[in-house]
């Protein structure tokens, strides 16, 4: 069971297996468990890091990760306006039309699970008395 590897995270790790590495075991093996800070605030961190920096490519992944790690949609959109004056406004405009499209996602799959999770259960219900 000890040669058991990890599922692999890094999108990257193919071209450049090393980084791949570092990623999974250093950064979100290591960094992201330190003791220091909950996830909650890593991510907070984090994103107002990527909003100011336009690091417009990792910034989806990490706002789904903060809405994972239980920062609000609210918080989020707080964060970005706050963000606006000290990195600018197209930054933070671009950063909004980024968490527009995540919180959209986001709200789809909870739509769809909730969906079809009373779905499971209306049919429970039909099938237990033989008719609705």
């Amino acid at each position: 069971m000890a040669d058991e590897q990890t599922p692999k995270r890094s999108p990257f790790a193919d071209v450049a297996p090393a980084l791949g590495d570092y990623t999974d075991n250093v950064l979100f093996g290591e960094v992201w468990e330190r003791p220091g800070l909950s996830k909650r605030d890593r991510s907070m961190i984090t994103v107002a890091t990527l909003v100011a920096l336009y690091r417009t490519n990792e910034l989806p992944f990490h706002i789904k990760r903060a809405l994972e790690n239980g920062v609000t949609k609210e918080e989020l959109a707080e964060l970005i306006t706050h963000i606006a004056f000290y990195a600018g406004w197209p930054t933070a405009a671009t950063a909004v039309t980024i968490a527009r499209q995540v919180f959209e996602t986001a709200d789809g799959n909870a739509t769809a699970s909730g969906h079809a999770a009373s779905q499971r259960s209306g049919s429970a219900v039909q099938g237990e008395g033989g008719e609705k």
